[in-house]
């Protein structure tokens, strides 16, 4: 690239980036440290770019790499980038947003950390930024995941407090700032073709873009359920279960879905059986979903999941006589439940039992939408206190 039209793109972007919003503070914390670079990934729209914000100084450099006006940035022109900061700004820090468009972008950000500069970037491609990550930057880098608003993070934008009608809310739209703002499902639903079709069709060269939204919805429609490769394979005439499998985890690095293993003694039975997929955020759910707007069990224990995901890398489900939603090895088992009633009480807490019996965990919960008490060893605790650690 000519190097005045760099000037030029570097000037608006800083321009439009601090004309934004700030934003509200967020859980997450970041640390700039010279000779690390400092990664925030996550899903499109979760908030990444408003954070860059919140942690750029006085002297800073700052560049979107999902800028059209940079479809012919490549490597050679950071170094023509890095003259353009010093002339414009001098001394300063530099920020790069969704910087897994520029391949082998990682060789770059190596030289700025090894002579003790500091710089953060962002991605919102996890396979991308974790392969490029562990070959250059072994080491050398803090990565923090970004999601969409937690429930205490919605209460401070929304500016309520915490209550069972607040979480009921925040179940229903969900945490992504931009709906928030506007209250327009559309958003929502654009976001859904966007990551679809920059994340996976244009960079993987998928062609087949019908195919590729008719499985997401399919999966966001039947979150919490278990599924089967083979199962699917068929249903959507894909001819091949390997090519679901990819389609699957290009959906998992693209940040919309998670899958849960069953949790098995045994590695190879636990790789074989079947998996739960969750979605990145309920309020998405519901407004791309088909069977969902009723379904307020299988969305609240999406949420416990995003919240457990949120602490917790490793998440399992179990699964023998009776079942349990969510296990953490030698930690905590939760259950979700709705509404405790008579009638599911007994399988509830058989599951949890049998689930902490078996793995030795020592605390098990029953999450719910309201009800709080105490059976046995077993804590029954309403979802919002649940989430804000009140309990």
């Amino acid at each position: 690239m000519l190097k005045d039209e760099l000037k030029e793109i570097v000037k608006s972007q800083r321009e439009s980036i601090l004309t934004r919003d700030r934003g509200i503070r967020r859980e997450k914390q970041i640390n700039l440290s010279a000779g690390f670079c400092a990664v925030i990934s996550g899903i499109r729209r979760c908030g990444k770019s408003t954070l860059l914000l919140q942690l750029m100084p006085q002297h800073f450099y700052y560049l979107n790499l999902e800028d059209a006006r940079l479809a012919s940035f490549e490597l050679q022109d950071f170094l023509k980038l890095e003259e353009v900061f010093q002339e414009l700004y001098g001394k300063g820090i530099f920020f790069f947003d969704e910087i897994q468009n520029i391949p082998q972008w990682e060789r770059y950000i190596r030289n700025l950390v090894d002579n003790k500069v500091k710089c953060v970037v962002t991605g919102s491609n996890a396979s991308l930024l974790s392969k490029e990550l562990g070959t250059k930057l072994t080491g050398r880098h803090l990565t923090t995941e970004l999601f969409p608003f937690s429930y205490s993070e919605f209460l401070t934008f929304s500016r309520l407090s915490h209550s069972e009608e607040s979480f009921k809310e925040y179940l229903s739209k969900g945490g992504f700032p931009e709906y928030l703002k506007v209250k327009n499902s559309e958003v929502l639903q654009h976001l859904l073709n966007d990551i679809i079709s920059r994340d996976i069709i244009a960079r993987l060269g998928i062609k087949d873009f019908k195919t590729l939204k008719e499985l997401t919805i399919f999966l966001i429609s039947n979150i919490g359920k278990e599924f089967s490769y083979n199962k699917i394979t068929r249903y959507f005439k894909l001819g091949s279960v390997n090519t679901l499998i990819s389609y699957i985890s290009y959906l998992e690095d693209s940040y919309l879905f998670f899958t849960v293993p069953r949790i098995n003694h045994s590695f190879k039975k636990q790789v074989i059986s079947p998996k739960k997929i969750y979605c990145i955020d309920t309020g998405f759910a519901r407004v791309n979903s088909v069977s969902l707007s009723n379904d307020d069990g299988r969305i609240l224990e999406n949420s416990i999941f995003l919240h457990l995901r949120r602490k917790y890398r490793e998440i399992y489900y179990f699964k023998e006589e009776y079942e349990c939603d969510f296990v953490i090895k030698e930690t905590l088992a939760v259950q979700a439940c709705y509404h405790l009633t008579k009638e599911n009480e007994e399988r509830e807490i058989k599951g949890l039992k049998e689930a902490m019996k078996k793995l030795n965990i020592k605390k098990g919960l029953i999450v719910t939408l309201n009800q709080e008490e105490r059976i046995g060893e077993v804590e029954v605790i309403p979802a919002w206190k649940f989430f804000t650690n009140k309990a």
